[in-house]
């Protein structure tokens, strides 16, 4: 029997879609790779009797540097059948995975096809099945596409990032950013922000005047009119109006127009269109809209979420949508209402060729989804509906006035029938008061006619609904990344997001925006990018060559680049403006191993210390505090060391600021504080304080805290592992045996003879903290999937745990170099 290997982007997805297409008779297991789960089940395909496999990848194939392994499911597949998701990231993921499991697979006989794709925008059962028997092939162009903007992308923001981030942070102690950040998309995109900054700031209000009449006729109200001038920027002939208008006692009718409008029902709802209303009426970012948006799509509650598509395909099944919704307590009387009259076609949007307009594909309720997943559904629900009611009609009536020579009006809405309104109530027609009955040369009586001075106010800072107008016209980003880019701006602390969702840029911001404007504005003006996506966008139409497009644009950003690199004096200048040196920032903390002085602690993101005197700066472990640890120095090179925590429930080690940055063996990398140390003998060090090999991760160690006392712990040098023990204890120590059974290092373990936990009153004990039972009791992993076998409930036993019978844990022998400069050279042979 022949085998069909089939991939989903999501294991939920590969769940959904096997249980649909096996009619829920699939059998489930882990797979080979122990990351996804594998459904199995055996059915028709192509006329023949075969045998299904479902599983899944976790993202982009190649950026998670995967390996033969993730895929050893399709080996001896005969067919492969892709259900990654339908957009060009979609097809780029398809050859990420052919080219990782077509090797694995079946020599194909002769010219059989053994390559099918799968097109789907929604996890409905019709939708699914219907992708099974229309299976076509995955799009080289698209992917392509793809290819070229990752690499383009990844190049060239790589590049600036580089050169600005070493720059500016060897300068400035309080950028307050840990990376100054370029991207062809995302520096437009701030650009948009510092644009909008820059003309509040230079706004200077102008004083301007209008005239406000009030009439009135018997009983009514007073009416309050408009000027048909509307406004005049000089008081004098504003005056002269005034003292016109006055020669006049009654206002004359020149005429009354009543006409029927109507409001127009939304097109169907986009992606685009989805962000600016999540952030404007949700108060959603746009990443955290288009997360939750993902969620109900792969939960199979709403079509798939990214869309260019403002129009329904002639064949899309409105009534058999609309049905789903009719026991809905909140609109299910406006749906029958719907269904019963008649449903109205679709406004004619725009048809992108991509997916249909995002739809709810079932009924939901609000304990299904939760608070943010219900509201977001709730508007795309009610979107729906009004997209197939009737549009909202009113009637508009205007009074036209003359008081002596001057020009006024007033004017009223009448709602008719609300049509699409009552499900989107928010747009509807406010209730107004009824305007007097009247008609050409009735009069009413000039009750105030007055000169009231206002002032022009400036525009308000962008919000993101704004911005993603404004990126969707430029061109800036694509449907699915313009939330990356606006979360980027904010993660990076170009811009803080206000009350209203505002974004306003902070200095460093603007700064940067104005530096690239005085060195070459196009590095931040929409233009270029906007001309490389409709470049982007022929390749995925194979009307322009992959190659020949990426390399003419990166000799574009060469030549820039380096021009750039030889103009930053220019952005420097307004830096220094705004930024403080480095020198002058953070608070001296710890003793630099050179030249004996004190360095100084520089809190701004990144944290680093700066010595002055030697006029160099080091990296510290980020994300957490920074203190003394008892003026003790590394062994290497002098340097006193820090101790970086995470708090009291969190984690702390110790660092040694020079080694963090230059790893002084050949078995350590960059980013390593002393708990990854494998100097032979330092008391700090990984071959000291390390304890057995962790409990959840494949290649961490548990290693004590002496710091920790008197809440002991032990915590994995690699995930967030905490391990609490013997607490109280007057003194904890490893020893420099192991355990026979485990090979992990015995601990020494002293108590007060008043607080002593072990047995008969014992005060000092020697043995292994996941094999001896004395310690049984004393021991406290943080989350049961943590637990030691021995600590599991349901009682002790012995045997070896996860990751036992491996090295000695901490008792390498690692050659002790003969200097730092020594182990330097080794490192980078």
């Amino acid at each position: 029997m022949r085998t069909v290997f089939m991939v989903a982007e999501k294991p939920s997805l590969a769940q959904s879609i096997a249980k649909i297409l096996s009619k829920g008779s699939c059998s489930s297991r882990k797979g080979l790779n122990g990351a996804c789960s594998v459904h199995e089940y055996t059915g028709s395909f192509m006329g023949q009797n075969v045998r299904f496999k479902m599983t899944s990848v976790c993202g982009h194939v190649m950026s998670l540097d995967f390996i033969g392994k993730y895929f050893v499911e399709a080996k001896g597949c005969d067919y492969v059948v892709l259900w990654l998701d339908c957009d060009k990231e979609g097809e780029n993921i398809c050859f990420e995975v052919l080219d990782a499991i077509q090797p694995l697979m079946n020599k194909s006989y002769g010219n059989d096809r053994t390559v099918y794709r799968a097109k789907f925008s929604s996890i409905t059962d019709t939708d699914i099945c219907n992708a099974m028997n229309q299976l076509g092939e995955p799009n080289r162009n698209e992917a392509l596409s793809v290819d070229a903007r990752q690499e383009l992308d990844l190049r060239i923001g790589c590049a600036f990032t580089r050169f600005q981030t070493k720059y500016f942070q060897g300068k400035y102690g309080n950028l307050d950013s840990s990376l100054i950040s370029f991207g062809p998309c995302q520096t437009p995109t701030l650009g948009f922000c510092v644009e909008r900054h820059d003309k509040i700031q230079s706004f200077k209000p102008e004083a301007y005047w209008v005239i406000q009449a009030k009439v009135s006729s018997g009983k009514d109200s007073p009416l309050t009119l408009d000027w048909d001038r509307v406004r005049v920027f000089d008081r004098d002939v504003g005056q002269m109006f005034v003292n016109m208008a006055k020669t006049a006692k009654e206002a004359k009718v020149d005429s009354v127009s009543m006409k029927e409008k109507a409001k127009q029902r939304p097109l169907a709802l986009n992606t685009v269109e989805m962000l600016r209303v999540g952030s404007s009426a949700l108060g959603m970012g746009p990443q955290h809209t288009m997360q939750i948006a993902e969620r109900l799509y792969t939960q199979g509650y709403i079509s798939y979420p990214r869309t260019e598509t403002t129009h329904y395909p002639e064949n899309f099944d409105l009534k058999g949508t609309l049905k789903q919704q009719a026991n809905n307590s909140f609109w299910g009387e406006t749906v029958k209402a719907l269904l019963s009259e008649g449903i109205n076609r679709p406004r004619k949007g725009v048809d992108a060729g991509d997916h249909p307009p995002i739809t709810p594909m079932r009924a939901a309720s609000e304990s299904e989804l939760g608070s943010d997943g219900w509201r977001l559904y709730d508007y795309i629900t009610r979107h729906f509906i009004a997209t197939v009611s009737p549009d909202c009609k009113y009637l508009q009536t205007t009074i036209s006035f003359s008081i002596a020579t001057e020009g006024f009006t007033c004017s009223g809405k009448t709602l008719i029938s609300a049509g699409y309104t009552e499900v989107m109530p928010w747009q509807g027609i406010a209730q107004e008061e009824a305007l007097p009955v009247c008609e050409r040369g009735d009069t009413f009586t000039v009750d105030e006619i007055k000169l009231l001075e206002k002032q022009t106010n400036p525009p308000d800072y962008l919000t993101e609904a704004e911005l993603i107008t404004l990126m969707e016209k430029h061109g800036i980003g694509t449907d699915a990344s313009i939330p990356v880019h606006i979360n980027n701006i904010c993660q990076r602390n170009y811009v803080t997001v206000e009350s209203g969702r505002k974004l306003k840029p902070t200095n460093l911001g603007i700064v940067l925006v104005h530096g690239y404007y005085k060195i070459d504005a196009d590095l931040v003006l929409p233009t270029i990018r906007s001309a490389v996506e409709k470049q982007l966008n022929l390749i995925s139409l194979g009307k322009a060559n992959f190659q020949q497009v990426l390399q003419h644009t990166l000799d574009i950003f060469k030549r820039k680049f380096h021009y750039f690199v030889d103009s930053i004096a220019g952005m420097d200048e307004l830096m220094e403006v705004s930024f403080s040196p480095i020198a002058a920032t953070g608070k001296p903390l710890s003793r630099c191993g050179k030249c004996h002085r004190f360095m100084k602690y520089i809190q701004a993101k990144p944290s680093r210390l700066h010595c002055s005197h030697c006029d160099e700066t080091y990296s510290l472990p980020q994300n957490g505090a920074i203190k003394l640890y008892k003026e003790l120095k590394c062994p290497l090179d002098e340097f006193e060391l820090v101790l970086w925590t995470s708090g009291s429930r969190g984690k702390s080690y110790p660092v040694c600021p020079y080694c963090f940055s230059n790893p002084p063996f050949r078995d350590m990398k960059k980013g390593m504080g002393c708990n990854e140390c494998t100097h032979p003998s330092c008391q700090h060090s990984l071959n000291s304080l390390g304890i057995g090999q962790c409990v959840e991760c494949e290649t961490g160690v548990l290693v004590f805290d002496p710091t920790s006392g008197p809440k002991w712990r032990m915590a994995c040098n690699k995930c967030n592992v905490v391990v609490h023990f013997f607490e109280h204890a007057h003194k904890v120590q490893v020893s420099q045996d192991s355990c026979d059974s485990c090979e992990a290092s015995l601990v020494i373990v002293d108590f007060n003879k008043t607080r002593s936990l072990l047995p008969d009153g014992e005060t000092q004990h020697t043995g292994c903290v996941f094999c001896d039972p004395v310690f049984q009791d004393l021991v406290e992993l943080k989350h049961a999937t943590m637990r030691h076998p021995m600590h599991r409930a349901g009682g002790a036993r012995r045997g070896r745990g996860k990751g036992r019978g491996r090295r000695p844990v901490g008792r390498g022998n690692p050659k002790k170099p003969k200097d730092k400069m020594a182990a330097l050279a080794a490192y980078f042979v």
